[in-house]
């Protein structure tokens, strides 16, 4: 099956059916109320071709290392004396009301007007901006882990909505290794081992990663702007470029799929908002293309082309040459925009027992497009928490280890 008789066939799709919404959802499951929306193929029709996209982006949403890597006050929040007790006391409060930590929300765990107002501009720059933030010196090491867990999620209720980050429904995610076989990429996600993690990036708005031990060896983070990358290739490769408009890139669900979904999700990699601003969007994952085998095996979708392989070289090889390179110590947060940054990391290698293995908190942050995210060619694109994993209705959980 040629890759580009599926752009015809898509532009001749029926719009779909509205999703219904999640906003109302039962409480007994939910606890506010509000369903993860989970992964949905894109609005074909709303698709645009690559004659649409820019030559060349401009802004603050493109950058280069050489902008940050010497300069660290423009990208590092180091968390005040004053901030960090306001963060403690909202989540003693917090703890003390009973409430299930996938409850927190800004009405839980309610914080003062400088704390709130720091957020709020974060949260700009994440969208808007540069696309991330590094706090420092948050106390993972003096706290117990409820609290730690408490006054992460309350942090990250201020930037975004909580999302379920696997079929599990974990809204409070653990990047460890857990023993999982990175081999098997049809089944295993790879932050669940030690792996190599590929540019790439997650199903939500925007991710937060929190430091609890670090790694004896590796680990380290990479961050790229999208819209720098974009004009590189525009620049050296402009047929990758094109190539990753169109909607013939198959993405693997493993599994995590709800009744009456297909396994998988055909779609671009590269998108254009619809409406907002009109800024171009990055939805990828090596990972999660390379692993359809038993599917292209079966004739059900077609393999991975000449093409493609060769466009998946040139982004990762763009991607790595283009980084941003940082060290999580332990206490930093990192924040990244998914919608225009892609995140990597190395391999670790862990201390040997029993010293604790390497373990960030993980969440997934949704930033619907009525409250300032972005326009995107998605049913879900006005719901609260778009993106996400969700499977059937199972509920969200905030588990204080890996599971």
């Amino acid at each position: 099956m040629a890759p580009g008789l599926l752009v015809d066939d898509a532009q001749q799709q029926p719009p779909p059916s509205p999703l219904k919404r999640n906003d109302n959802a039962p409480r007994h499951i939910f606890p506010d109320g509000i369903r993860t929306s989970g992964q949905h193929p894109p609005l074909y029709h709303l698709l645009k071709p690559y004659s649409a996209f820019p030559k060349e982006i401009t802004g603050p949403t493109v950058w280069q290392a050489s902008d940050f890597a010497s300069h660290p006050e423009r990208w590092v929040h180091e968390l005040t004396p004053a901030e960090i007790a306001d963060l403690s006391a909202a989540a003693d409060a917090f703890i003390a009301s009973g409430t299930p930590l996938t409850g927190i929300s800004q009405a839980t765990f309610p914080l003062p007007a400088p704390l709130r107002q720091t957020l709020a501009a974060l949260r700009d720059d994440l969208l808007n901006g540069k696309g991330f933030v590094l706090f420092k010196h948050f106390p993972a090491d003096a706290w117990p882990p409820l609290k730690t867990a408490a006054a992460f999620m309350g942090l990250g209720a201020y930037l975004g909505y909580f999302v379920s980050q696997n079929g599990r429904g974990h809204v409070l995610g653990h990047v460890k290794d857990v023993g999982d076989d990175p081999a098997r990429i049809d089944s295993v996600r790879i932050y669940r081992t030690a792996a190599r993690q590929f540019f790439h990036a997650d199903d939500c708005d925007v991710v937060g990663l929190l430091c609890l031990h670090r790694a004896a060896e590796g680990g380290e983070s990479d961050i790229v702007s999208v819209h720098r990358v974009w004009n590189v290739l525009q620049r050296e490769h402009p047929d990758v470029a094109e190539l990753l408009t169109k909607p013939v890139w198959y993405f693997d669900r493993k599994g995590e799929v709800s009744d009456g979904q297909e396994e998988w999700i055909r779609q671009p990699v590269v998108y254009l908002e619809n409406g907002g601003r009109g800024r171009v969007y990055c939805k990828w994952d090596p990972y999660y293309v390379r692993s359809l085998t038993r599917f292209s095996d079966a004739g059900k979708v077609p393999p991975l082309s000449a093409e493609q392989i060769r466009a998946m070289e040139i982004l990762e090889a763009t991607c790595q040459r283009e980084a941003l390179h940082m060290v999580l110590e332990v206490g930093d947060i990192q924040f990244v925009s998914n919608a225009h940054l892609l995140h990597a990391r190395t391999a670790y290698k862990d201390f040997a027992p029993p010293a604790p293995r390497r373990h960030l908190l993980r969440l997934w942050l949704a930033t619907p497009e009525g409250e300032g995210g972005w326009a995107l060619p998605m049913p879900d694109s006005h719901e609260k928490k778009r993106g996400g994993v969700q499977v059937n209705d199972t509920p969200p959980k905030a588990p204080l280890d890996a599971e």
